[in-house]
């Protein structure tokens, strides 16, 4: 059965058998994590717009990308460059030109990570993915718009609607900030580990839990908080085949 595994950047994730992965997803650094792990190269990476902002956390990720490879590259843009008529995006663009698509090829070139097709989409675009998998739930919606969805479970609603796999497997996955990769700063700035995305990534995974049958998990913590089936593969918590 050909199966995706979208990895996270958890630290020690508990992966799949090796024999039970046919290709990688990544999400902002996770690729790090997917060479240390002796992994093949991810087929895409999914990036938010706010790595290249300058701060301090998100630098943390954007230099471990540094001589990585990758498939495809998506890029989520801030969701104000898109809103708004020409003038308010145009004021937009210009205090977000850090986190510009332009920017981003700059920073990756300097760090030597290549990439095959770089794609660019509104967050609205992938917001509207979601939603479609969720059937327009819209609980859903409500909780997108109090806060959009992380960068990792925008990985895995790109790979459920890719079409190339028959089964979706989420490893390095834990609703916190913690990065296999270092020390977040972005802890210590908020006194917390838990991550703002958490509980709109929670609420789309329930419901796609419910409505599909190709999405499973390799770490027990996504499958207590979620629904999201265990891979049968995987017998024992904590274990990396």
């Amino acid at each position: 059965m050909p199966t995706l595994l979208v990895l996270g950047s958890k630290p020690g994730p508990v992966l799949p058998p090796r024999a039970a992965i046919d290709a990688v997803a990544c999400a902002n650094a996770s690729g790090h994590s997917a060479r240390a792990l002796g992994l093949p190269d991810p087929v895409f990476t999914v990036v938010t717009a706010v790595l290249t902002s300058g701060k301090p956390s998100d630098e943390h990720s954007l230099r471990r990308l540094a001589a990585l490879r990758t498939g495809r590259l998506w890029h989520v843009r801030r969701p104000k460059a898109d809103e708004g008529g020409p003038i308010a995006r145009l004021v937009a663009l210009w205090k977000m030109r850090k986190m510009s698509v332009a920017e981003l090829r700059r920073r990756l070139r300097a760090l030597d990570y290549r990439y095959e097709e770089l794609v660019s989409r509104p967050a609205r675009w992938y917001h509207e993915r979601v939603l479609e998998l969720c059937g327009d739930d819209p609980e859903i919606a409500a909780a997108i718009a109090r806060k959009q969805p992380s960068t990792g479970l925008l990985a895995v609603v790109l790979g459920l609607i890719d079409g190339r796999w028959e089964r979706i497997v989420m490893a390095g996955f834990d609703f916190t900030l913690e990065h296999a990769y270092g020390d977040n700063p972005l802890i210590a700035e908020r006194g917390s580990k838990a991550s703002a995305h958490a509980p709109t990534d929670v609420a789309i995974l329930r419901r796609l839990a419910e409505l599909r049958r190709d999405l499973y998990t390799s770490e027990p913590v996504v499958q207590a908080r979620t629904g999201v089936p265990l891979l049968p593969e995987v017998e024992r918590p904590g274990v990396a085949a």
